[in-house]
């Protein structure tokens, strides 16, 4: 057994961890300035460093310990704003009463919950998305928003992202109508609440087909983006914010 020490920010944490689970790691740990892999074949020591080269891999030799176990550990239940319980599936933790159980499998791509953007469109979203409402959810990368959507009562949930293996992996996790695209695929006016999780430059070009899909009145909750890089154009009613990550709130 041997694990890889990789620098990373928390803002690619999410990416990073999906990709490790690619590589087949036996368990990822949070650790102070990125996250340390776990492997067991030694023969693929050098191909690794290759493969995440850009990470500044530091090799280290483990005991014999059960790293699948730590690493699961690393993933402890965690409550978000009022409503939401966030999970591994492999937790038995007891939800909480009142609170509204949401899994989302730490491998999977684009969206563990524990980024700050990420839990700011939960907070957002707690308040806004109405039992009976259209929530289209872009960018969704593992689902886990369009997956909060359904639990709060949303009708119709579509998800798009332009990856395809994240629609892959949401349409594998969450029943909802994912799709391999943008906005302008969707028809005009049928959102009630629009969810971005994305760039402040992507927000920004997405602007036009926001006022066109979002019925009159409708929410926009956007996100993914630090105070230093706010998209221009918009006028938020409500400004959230976790660390230097905020989330619009725009109706």
């Amino acid at each position: 057994m041997f694990s890889l020490f990789l620098t990373c920010d928390p803002a690619g944490e999410d990416r990073l961890t999906a990709d490790l689970w690619e590589q087949e790691t036996a368990g990822v740990s949070d650790e102070p300035g990125g996250l340390r892999a776990f492997f067991e074949d030694h023969q693929r020591v050098q191909e690794l460093i290759a493969q995440f080269r850009d990470y500044s891999p530091e090799l280290r030799l483990e005991s014999d310990t059960d790293w699948e176990q730590v690493s699961r550990d690393s993933f402890p239940p965690l409550s978000i704003g009022q409503r939401f319980f966030l999970v591994s599936p492999w937790s038995d933790a007891p939800t909480p009463s009142g609170r509204l159980r949401l899994e989302i499998y730490p491998g999977m791509a684009c969206g563990t919950g524990r980024h700050p953007a990420t839990q700011l469109c939960l907070e957002a979203m707690e308040r806004h998305v109405q039992r009976g409402a259209a929530v289209i959810d872009v960018g969704a990368g593992s689902g886990i928003l369009s997956a909060a959507a359904q639990l709060l009562g949303a009708s119709l949930v579509i998800g798009c992202d332009i990856d395809p293996e994240a629609v892959e992996i949401a349409r594998s996790r969450v029943d909802a109508g994912f799709f391999i695209g943008s906005l302008d695929a969707v028809r005009s006016q049928v959102a009630d609440v629009i969810v971005a999780n994305i760039s402040s430059a992507a927000v920004e070009e997405l602007r036009p087909e926001f006022d066109r899909v979002r019925t009159v009145g409708g929410t926009l909750i956007l996100s993914g983006f630090p105070a230093s890089d706010l998209p221009e154009g918009f006028a938020p009613r409500e400004i959230y914010q976790r660390e230097e990550w905020l989330c619009y709130v725009v109706y």
